[in-house]
């Protein structure tokens, strides 16, 4: 996955308003993909808030 396709991804999750399915239907991941790829792009202590 590119660098921007991640940035996106992360910020539409951080995002209230957006729905896991919002991001599902636009990128093709899974809500539990999702969290991988923030576990493995933010920072723990990004992540954990």
């Amino acid at each position: 996955m590119e660098l921007k396709g991640k940035d996106r991804i992360i910020e539409m999750a951080w995002e209230d308003r957006t729905p896991f399915e919002a991001i599902k239907i636009q990128f093709g991941i899974s809500e539990a993909e999702v969290v991988s790829v923030m576990r493995r792009e933010l920072k723990k202590s990004s992540f954990i808030l």
